[in-house]
């Protein structure tokens, strides 16, 4: 029978000196596959919700690819919509009546012509209307902003489908 006296770290030592490490040494085992069970479920929650949030902007890309086309407007790729809306609208739906966007909205809105031979023109109507869809779409509570912004612009049917 050997005798085991007890180590200062916590590992038994016999009479021979060799150290049994029992305890110690699937306290590091214990510790590692802890920390690598809650890596890969940290992994696996990040991917569950990247998928998530994917599907949710692909669903919102296909109702709005069918709103458009039911207004008889283009229907963008179902990837470059989610692409450039995702889930929220993007920077559509950031700010609706958005300075800069109304100033290229309303340069669009000429006859292409630069400096002092410039002139408003009548804007398509399917501009506006497919904004509007854009915004029934992802934040229907600006649609009522976009609306008085756009009062003051003359808009026309003058492009053809």
């Amino acid at each position: 029978m050997s005798t085991k006296t007890h180590h200062v770290q916590g590992e038994d030592v016999d009479h021979a000196g060799h150290v049994d490490t029992g305890i110690m040494s699937r306290r590091w085992i214990y510790v590692g596959s802890l920390v690598l069970l809650l890596g890969l479920l940290i992994s696996g929650i990040v991917a569950y919700n990247s998928v998530h949030r994917t599907n949710q902007a692909t669903d919102k890309a296909n109702q709005l690819r069918a709103a458009l086309g039911a207004a008889g407007l283009p229907q963008p790729d179902t990837d470059l919509i989610v692409r450039n809306l995702g889930t929220d609208g993007g920077i559509v739906c950031d700010d609706p009546g958005d300075a800069l966007r109304q100033g290229v909205d309303r340069v669009s809105l000429n006859n292409g012509a630069a400096g002092p031979g410039q002139r408003p023109i009548i804007g398509s109507a399917r501009v506006a209307q497919a904004e509007r869809i854009v915004l029934q779409t992802y934040c229907p509570d600006k649609v009522a902003a976009f609306d008085n912004e756009i009062d003051d612009l003359k808009f026309d049917d003058v492009v053809e489908p």
